[in-house]
């Protein structure tokens, strides 16, 4: 390029194209791969929707079901589809999509693959709180989930209080956790051997974690409260970012490390306790969705999104199999527990091999 050449392109403000710089590529195709991977996962939710909700004593094709929900004339299709099998079909979407969140808020929060409500306690702690409710004789749906909810709630604070000491960090988050996990177990074990009978097999069948029992009137509380939950998930994601980087490293960026730890931690608790009330305690959903999300996306930290639809597939997964391979007397949280500890396994004899 000459002088004259460049005199000219100075003066008419033009220069040579900026190539974009290797941080800003890496950073597009994350992204990419991001929407690339949460499109293919709501597409694989909305195949297996309408295949849960074909099957079933009064099979449907799948054209039959897509007619029932778009074109509703009141048939006998349209009742089974809508009235029967849908709310136990969203009830799977929409929980699992819950405790996922859930688990990859608290997998960011802690930085450790093992970070999940289950492990923590929260999970045992709602179940703690439906026991006693259960047990007192207010064992309506009201009032166990109500008992739930405050119980998962309290064994957060609880939780949070016992590893504040000095400052919360991620190692003593989940030991703590695990202690208190331990000891609620014994408390719940104790409370059942003590009541009556018919009150101990309400108790314990409810704890194994169950959709059998969703309908629309049961599914559209607990909907709007996660909801309206979601707006502080988005809230919290972007400060939940810097504290991966380490405490130090947020506070220079201006977070507020132990209100925004506190808020992440009651978040993913009430994300928890919300689905544990309405169905029961289901386990590694949290633990188990956003870790093979990140894997999916191979990003640098756990992803809250793809996590969140990666849990409504595995849940709606794991109920098709209690209903139909399992001849539907297996609770889903049964199906949960089997194949999260096969994932806990695998994942322990991963990390033993860094």
């Amino acid at each position: 390029m000459t002088g004259q050449e460049i005199t000219q392109q100075a003066a008419s403000g033009s220069g040579p194209t900026r190539q974009p710089g290797p941080g800003r590529i890496a950073r597009e195709l994350r992204r990419r791969r991001t929407v690339v991977v949460t499109l293919s996962l709501t597409g694989v939710a909305i195949v297996l929707a309408v295949i849960a909700l074909g099957l079933g004593k009064y099979p449907l094709s799948p054209i039959e079901v897509l007619e029932a929900i778009f074109l509703p004339d009141g048939s006998f299709a349209t009742t089974v589809v809508l009235e029967w099998r849908a709310p136990r079909v969203v009830a799977a979407l929409v929980f699992g999509a819950a405790l996922a969140a859930s688990g990859a808020l608290f997998q960011s929060l802690t930085r450790n693959p093992l970070g999940s409500p289950d492990v923590i306690g929260f999970s045992t702690g709602a179940y703690t709180g439906a026991v006693i409710v259960i047990i007192a004789g207010a064992g309506t749906f009201v009032g166990t989930a109500l008992g739930a909810l405050a119980g998962g709630i309290l064994t957060a604070i609880l939780v949070y209080v016992l590893a504040r000491r000095g400052g919360v960090s991620s190692f003593r988050l989940i030991v703590v956790g695990i202690g208190v996990t331990a000891f609620l177990h014994a408390l719940n074990t104790w409370m059942l051997l003590r009541a009556q009978t018919e009150v101990a097999m309400t108790a314990s069948i409810w704890g194994a974690g169950s959709l059998a029992l969703a309908q629309w009137s049961q599914l559209l509380p607990a909907a709007i409260v996660l909801v309206l939950l979601i707006p502080a998930v988005v809230m919290l994601a972007g400060p939940l970012r810097q504290l991966e980087l380490g405490d130090e490293t947020a506070k220079s960026h201006g977070v507020r490390v132990e209100p925004t730890r506190f808020a992440v931690l009651i978040v993913g608790v009430m994300l928890t306790a919300v689905v544990t009330a309405a169905t029961g305690p289901i386990a590694f959903i949290a633990l188990s969705a956003p870790q093979l999300a990140l894997r999916l996306e191979r990003g640098p930290g756990v992803p809250i999104l793809s996590s969140a639809v990666l849990g409504g597939v595995l849940l709606l997964g794991a109920d098709l199999i209690a209903q139909h391979l399992l001849g539907g007397t297996v609770p889903v949280g049964v199906v949960t527990i089997v194949i999260g500890g096969a994932y806990l396994v695998f994942l322990l004899a991963l990390q033993s091999r860094r």
